[in-house]
């Protein structure tokens, strides 16, 4: 199983820690307020509290805090992240739900593996489950698609063995590179496991990633932009 480091304390940080430890996973809860990491901690059961500042214990780290903290946050933990791999859970998306915070050419993942230290790999994840689902962990009886999306394949190799343990199920889906219109990697439509006849394989799921913008017109791009949007504002969840 995985050790596991959460920094952030919020509703998503508590569903992941929650079944991360069902899973069998050790898990550090790390939050800049230290009575509210030793209160999640203590309502978790079996979980440890780390301190802000120094190096997360885990060999995961999940930075479950809103895009607009990340970076910030990846950045202050600096050489203490070096050889761990980062789990970028956020959605860089303006409040009102109308666009992107992430530079022209930039996806957010790519915009906090440019605060982390070399050797250090940030993968793509549960940024399209909302924290109710995730804590469930299946829908219908059915295990949750996990999208990941990552450049180093270790890396995503290590998270898919951490999502497998939550009882989910990991759907490669390509780079985190930025991908035109769509700068979200491809894990940007919320879903739970489709029915047999429509689920696709990693491979599938990767050529998505990497062909889904090469055909897409700006105005197809706008209706797909909008439809996930939509679903955000459904599902929206603050970590």
């Amino acid at each position: 199983m995985s050790s596991i480091s959460i920094i952030g304390v919020g509703n998503m940080a508590s569903a992941l820690a929650g079944r991360a430890l069902a899973g069998g996973n050790t898990v550090e809860i790390i939050g800049r307020d230290p009575a509210k990491a030793k209160a999640l901690a203590a309502a978790l059961g079996g979980a440890t509290v780390g301190r802000v500042g120094t190096a997360p214990s885990g060999d995961i780290v999940i930075v479950a805090v809103p895009y607009a903290s990340a970076v910030a946050v990846v950045s202050e933990y600096g050489d203490a992240l070096h050889g761990k791999v980062i789990v970028d859970i956020t959605n860089p998306i303006t409040p009102d739900f109308t666009g992107f915070v992430t530079p022209d050419g930039s996806s957010g993942a790519q915009e906090i593996a440019k605060a982390a230290p070399a050797g250090a790999h940030v993968v793509k994840a549960f940024n399209t489950l909302p924290c109710d689902v995730l804590a469930a962990g299946s829908v219908d009886g059915r295990p949750v698609d996990v999208f990941i999306a990552g450049d180093d394949a270790q890396a995503k190799a290590r998270v898919s063995v951490f999502i497998e343990s939550l009882g989910m199920h990991p759907m490669d889906a390509g780079s985190c590179r930025w991908r035109g219109h769509w700068r979200t990697p491809p894990c940007c439509s919320w879903a739970s496991s489709p029915t047999p006849s429509s689920t696709p394989t990693s491979s599938s799921a990767s050529t998505f990633s990497a062909e889904h913008t090469r055909t897409t017109t700006k105005g197809q791009s706008h209706a797909r932009f909008s439809h996930w949007r939509n679903r955000a504002r459904r599902f929206a969840h603050h970590p």
